[in-house]
């Protein structure tokens, strides 16, 4: 594998030093040729322009020798300096460089140390329960140049697999700068996956209102039930309230108006019993008065 990756850049391995001195880069490529890649280039130049040998290191970069093994030796001190990467990923990562070890260097030091930061930002992340390890937000790049961030781009993120819980994140954030080719890929990858990850939030968010706002209303709904029949029942209790009232208003009325009868009568009794009175006194007096013993009225018998 390794023969075949070097072996695209053996067409071109005469004229690195004129690549390096004289053919400007496009500004897509200029950012990822380090500085120590120019400066060495430069030091070989000026060796070579005054006579001199170029250093060791820069002698196994830019020798005018066989690719294979320039690009056997790239390999083995990169698979030295990182032993936990493929070495598939490695070979991509070196061919992505223009076969520049220290810009491979550079690139993978800065995608290893992106990755501790995206760790240690775990810590503040609680965990509910993993995620399947088979879930990916977005498809592996087919290159590894600018072409990441435009595979990125056209392989949209598969949303029905989302993680739902903050280690599932922590595990595809992980996964994603695992599998990017090369810093631009990585940064195309953690753009992507935190916008997928603030929609989810909102999505989430939006229902979690929406079904806050449907148990609130449903308890609102529930308590102006209860309203509307206590309401109910106040209605029927004044209702009869009313009703007695009314009775006890009349039945009133009528106890007035016995009093007044009963004092008429009383006064009409005693009127009665004063004329009677009266009436028995003219009586015996006209007994009194009017009895002749022996001698009667001739117009009466």
């Amino acid at each position: 594998m390794s023969a075949l990756v070097c072996g695209k850049r053996s067409s071109s391995s005469s004229s690195i030093f004129e690549e390096l001195l004289h053919a400007p880069l496009p500004s897509s490529k200029r950012p990822r040729r380090s500085a120590s890649a120019v400066a060495a280039a430069s030091a070989v130049a000026a060796a070579a322009a005054g006579g001199g040998a170029p250093s060791p290191a820069a002698a196994l970069r830019l020798s005018p020798g066989r690719p294979s093994d320039r690009c056997g030796g790239n390999l083995a001190h990169l698979r030295a300096l990182f032993p936990e990467m493929d070495q598939q990923f490695l070979e991509r990562a070196l061919e992505a460089s223009g076969n520049d070890l220290d810009s491979t260097i550079k690139s993978l030091n800065n995608l290893h140390l992106e990755s501790a930061e995206t760790n240690l930002s775990s810590a503040f992340i609680e965990s509910g329960s993993g995620i399947s390890p088979n879930i990916q937000l977005v498809t592996e790049a087919d290159g590894v140049n600018n072409g990441g961030a435009e595979a990125v781009a056209e392989n949209p993120p598969a949303v029905e697999n989302l993680p739902t819980d903050g280690s599932g994140w922590v595990e595809l954030f992980v996964s994603e700068m695992m599998n990017a080719s090369n810093m631009d890929d990585a940064r195309a990858r953690a753009s992507r996956t935190l916008e997928v990850l603030e929609r989810s939030i909102i999505t989430r968010a939006g229902a979690e209102a929406l079904e806050s706002f449907h148990k609130e209303n449903l308890l609102l709904k529930e308590h102006a039930e209860a309203m509307l029949r206590e309401n109910t029942v106040l209605k029927r209790a004044v209702a009869i309230q009313h009703e007695r009232q009314k009775e006890y208003d009349q039945m009133n009325q009528e106890l007035q108006h016995l009093k007044q009868l009963v004092s008429q009568y009383q006064e009409q009794v005693k009127t009665l019993e004063i004329n009677n009175y009266a009436l028995s006194m003219h009586l015996r007096q006209a007994q009194q008065s009017g009895s002749i013993p022996g001698r009667f009225h001739p117009d009466v018998f």
